[in-house]
């Protein structure tokens, strides 16, 4: 065999290899003493993530349930959200049912993908569940979604696709959210399920009022930010005035519907103290509405601090203090109203005359809306709703008699709809609520001038027998009122 002269011969290459060989193990063994170990670590990380650099553009999000010990609010999202989004190919789903849910819900199972695409950018859901390292355990498990897209979207996802998913998962919770009524038992809410059928469309209310309570709700939920940039608690309260059976109940139910927010019925009557109040107030959830029912009468203020005795409760402390309207006014719009977001108070009393000022003035109840007798407008409500009678036919021949007979303050909106159910033959039904209106006219045409110079009379005797002294008209006025209402 020959080698040509230019080329070195292997015995030239084996000495070299050698010579190289023992070279690098001397300065391997001068490094290790010389140069500390996290040095060494950090050099051949370097020159590792220098030489073997990764390809790939591909960049990879983990969502996992657990945030510091609470829960991840993008994780469960994610879940809302891919929940409406899982292909029809998939081979393995998870399938649940509260109590309280209507229909099942599917999600991911372990392995499952889902695809997505956002402003023409593909992005890859997937499901993972990690057991650990110990096998045979069930209990030790990880259950997290990975996100995966191309790097040089990060911004958009993180800064727009992700708040994207957080609105789309809560209007998909919205539509789903089965609303519950809570009430009190031994100081605690106890809750059922609301299925109260009231809306803005079935409500006999003025349409004018209606778009303006609708508007005023709108308003009121979408501004979040505007209520921190002003330092004020996201809360709203409203009161519901005006004579029995208007719709006050109604319209607390449809308000309700339309926001998709629990009902918490408060009976004051059933609380004692205010350090009560305060507890159980905290235990509402927010996106609800707190309603107080015949606010008027539902519990006496003045006479339970005048049962208190001087100097009694001094040593008691905070906790065994009466309940007071003060207690009431300080979560309304004290401190303690910060507790909680996107809250909603209702009020309704059938003589808003009779409310303390206090509870009436803006910040407390920032809407007041009159639910008074029933007007034609509100009996064409009522009777689509009863006999399915609509303005898109022909109006029925007894209308315009209903009409004339239902100007100014005759009847109530519950009194109509008791007359509609009586029969589900429109002529009938409508032929018998112009029997009860005629009623009604005639009756109310017979009293009045009889109230009147009854009126007239007791208002002159009072007159006469009025101290001259200051601020009693007023006095001798609400006097005469009752006396008319006790004749009556």
């Amino acid at each position: 065999m020959f080698f040509s002269k230019d080329l070195p011969s292997p015995t030239s290459f084996f000495t070299a290899y050698a010579s190289m060989a023992g070279y690098m193990m001397m300065i391997r063994s001068m490094a290790h003493q010389l140069i500390p170990g996290p040095v060494q670590d950090f050099i051949y990380s370097s020159l590792h993530s220098l030489l073997f650099r990764s390809t790939s553009t591909t960049l990879t999000l983990t969502i996992d349930d657990d945030n510091m010990g609470m829960h991840n609010e993008i994780y469960q999202a994610a879940q809302t959200y891919l929940s409406t989004k899982i292909s029809p190919e998939a081979a393995r789903l998870r399938i649940s049912k509260g109590h309280r849910d209507k229909h099942v819900n599917l999600y991911l199972s372990d392995g499952e993908t889902v695809n997505d695409v956002y402003q023409n950018v593909e992005l890859k859901w997937r499901f993972v569940t990690d057991r650990g390292d110990k096998k045979g355990d069930d209990d030790v498990r990880s259950e997290y979604f990975e996100l995966s897209f191309d790097k040089k979207h990060k911004d958009l996802i993180l800064n727009s696709y992700i708040p994207h998913v957080e609105t789309k998962a809560k209007e998909i919770r919205d539509e789903r959210r089965i609303l519950m009524l809570h009430s009190l038992n031994s100081l605690r809410w106890e809750s059922v399920i609301l299925e109260h059928p009231s809306t803005f469309k079935t409500i006999a209310m003025e349409d004018e009022l209606k778009r303006d309570v609708m508007e005023d709700l709108d308003r009121f939920i979408r501004r979040k930010d505007y209520y921190k940039k002003v330092g004020k608690a996201w809360k709203r309260g409203y009161l519901l005035y005006g004579p029995p059976g208007t719709g006050k109940s109604s319209l607390v139910a449809a308000m309700a519907n339309y926001l998709k927010f629990d009902v918490y019925d408060l009976q004051l009557a059933s609380v004692m103290r205010d350090s009560d109040l305060r507890r159980l107030l905290l235990a509402t959830r927010n996106r609800s509405i707190l309603v107080i029912e015949d606010i008027d009468c539902a519990v006496d203020f003045p006479n339970r601090l005048e049962q208190q005795q001087p100097g009694e409760g001094k040593n008691c402390g905070d906790s065994q203090a009466p309940l007071t309207l003060s207690g009431l006014l300080n979560f309304i719009d004290g401190l303690w109203s910060s507790c909680g977001d996107e809250r909603i108070i209702i009020f309704t009393t059938n003589h808003k005359d009779r409310l303390d000022p206090a509870l009436l003035r803006p910040g407390r109840m920032d809407m007041h809306i009159y639910m008074g007798h029933c007007t034609f407008q509100g009996f064409k409500t009522l009777a689509s709703n009863y006999l399915g009678l609509n303005d898109t036919t022909m109006p029925h021949r007894l209308y315009t008699n209903i009409e004339r007979l239902m100007d100014g303050e005759v009847i109530t909106p519950a009194q109509v709809a008791e007359e509609l159910m009586k029969s589900e033959d429109a002529d009938v039904a409508l032929e018998g609520l112009v029997n009860v209106l005629e009623k009604m006219r005639f009756k109310a045409n017979e009293l009045s001038p009889v109230l009147k110079k009854k009126e007239s009379r007791l208002e002159r005797d009072e007159m006469r027998a009025r101290p001259d002294t200051e601020g009693s008209p007023r006095k001798n006025s609400k006097r005469i009122k009752k006396l008319v209402l006790f004749w009556t």
